[in-house]
């Protein structure tokens, strides 16, 4: 076979991997290269573009109403902390004893800009702020991110707990535990400062009777420190003129209430000063019904178990009760016998529960008044709030000693009795339910 013949035969047979490629081949491979590159930088461009995501429609300020954002739930209720001592993230603390599971979601560096009284979220976004969750002692657990709603979009519901801002917060939070400070006055004074103590002793701090940092995060403020009262009818018609002698008292059906500003001070726990400076505008000489106030909102915890035991400390003019296993259940400022001799220190037992009493007026007890000298005998005083002994009467085991209401709230602890302890009434009510026949009544010096 000639040299150049076996060339050709080579050419034409040999394998497919060593043929020459085809011209059109290199220009596909450029063409696809560069569509694949326009479709990249198509898809990144559409990217960028506001309120659209991979080519859908841009979006609105406005919320589909079927379905609202969902803001996670904590399991635990929380109590924001706003001490200045905080980090600015905001510290949440557990809040015990509370039935309320929705969480309380205000840091402090949201108190300017989420609502105090809303908690439900309509029409809005959510955004999320990390706060720092101080667990129990029991637990343990990293900081958590929660979802709150943003300042624009609450409405309505209860107020995210917080510390209390004033010493009138103080005095409330301490009296929805059933700790007095007395009538509520907004005012540091020796009743608030003895309620701080039995506070603080309870809560196993340091007992200095100052509302610091530590008291005040153990003194939750869940709900609006003040509410409002409307005046009713029946509130016009229950007044009734007190009469100024034994006798003319006791010639009334009852001894109700004489102005409407010592109802509502009643209603609200307060000193009637309070009640005037919370209602500048109101004329408590001419109340109508249908008229507003505002009053504290207080009101006491049920009662849960009974006491065991009642102490009275003479020098610092308290009575406390206290349960089987020596936890607080009330502290409550109280007035003590004016004469040292009159004053009994010991056990005494109670032996008698009265509520809403009629009042027995023997002159014997009244030496120092004219009109028991001259009557001679003894009067039956009729019931109601303005009674000698309140709204309550718990009799002890010694003659003529008891604990009872009294008609001016505002002066208990600040003067002194004939020989019982006189609580505000709302205290003698409160403790006449935690009390029962043959309770032990421990009197201390």
């Amino acid at each position: 076979m000639p040299y150049d013949s076996g060339v050709r035969l080579y050419t034409k047979y040999k394998r497919p991997s060593q043929r020459q490629p085809k011209k059109w081949v290199g220009p596909a491979y450029a063409a696809l290269t560069c569509g694949v590159l326009a479709l990249v930088g198509w898809l990144w461009w559409s990217q960028r573009l506001p309120g659209k995501r991979a080519g859908r429609p841009e979006a609105t300020n406005e919320i589909n109403s079927a379905k609202p954002p969902r803001v996670e739930k904590n399991t635990a209720p929380m109590l924001v902390d706003v001490s200045p001592r905080a980090s600015s993230t905001g510290t949440f603390r557990s809040l015990p004893g509370s039935s309320n599971t929705s969480p309380i979601l205000q840091p402090r560096t949201q108190l300017g800009a989420i609502s105090t009284s809303a908690t439900n979220v309509t029409n809005s976004a959510v955004v999320e702020v990390p706060v720092v969750v101080r667990p129990s002692p029991a637990t343990s657990a990293p900081p958590q991110v929660l979802r709150v709603p943003s300042s624009n979009q609450t409405s309505g519901g209860p107020a995210p707990a917080r510390w209390p801002k004033s010493m009138l917060d103080v005095q409330i939070a301490l009296s929805r535990q059933a700790i007095s400070a007395g009538s509520l006055d907004g005012r540091v004074g020796s009743q608030t400062r003895a309620a701080l103590r039995a506070f603080q002793a309870r809560e196993r701090l340091s007992p200095s009777g100052e509302p610091d940092a530590q008291t005040k995060d153990l003194l939750p403020i869940s709900e609006p420190p003040l509410t409002t009262y409307v005046i009713t009818t029946n509130d016009i018609t229950r007044l009734t003129p007190v009469g100024r002698t034994w006798l003319a008292k006791s010639q009334q059906e009852r001894l109700d209430y004489e102005t409407i500003l010592e109802l509502v001070s009643e209603k609200g726990h307060a000193h009637p000063g309070l009640i005037r400076s919370l209602n500048k505008d109101v004329d408590w000489t001419n109340v109508m019904a249908g008229t507003v106030v505002t009053i504290p909102n207080v009101r006491y915890p049920p009662r849960r178990v009974k006491a065991a035991f009642l102490t009275i400390h003479l020098a610092g003019k308290t009575l406390q009760a206290f349960d089987a296993a020596t936890n607080l259940l009330a502290h409550f400022p109280c007035s003590i016998a004016q004469r040292v001799e009159k004053r009994p220190v010991g056990q005494l037992i109670v032996e008698k529960l009265a509520p809403n009493p009629n009042y027995r007026f023997d002159p014997e007890v009244f030496p120092e008044s004219a009109e028991a000298r001259e009557l001679g005998r003894v009067l039956m005083i009729p019931p109601g709030p303005n009674n000698p002994v309140g709204t309550a009467w718990i009799g002890l085991n010694k003659p003529g000693y008891g604990i009872h209401g009294t008609p001016r709230p505002e002066e208990v602890g600040r003067t002194e009795s004939h020989g019982c302890f006189r609580l505000a009434n709302w205290n003698a009510e409160y403790l006449i339910q935690l009390v029962s026949v043959g309770t032990p009544v421990f009197v201390e010096p």
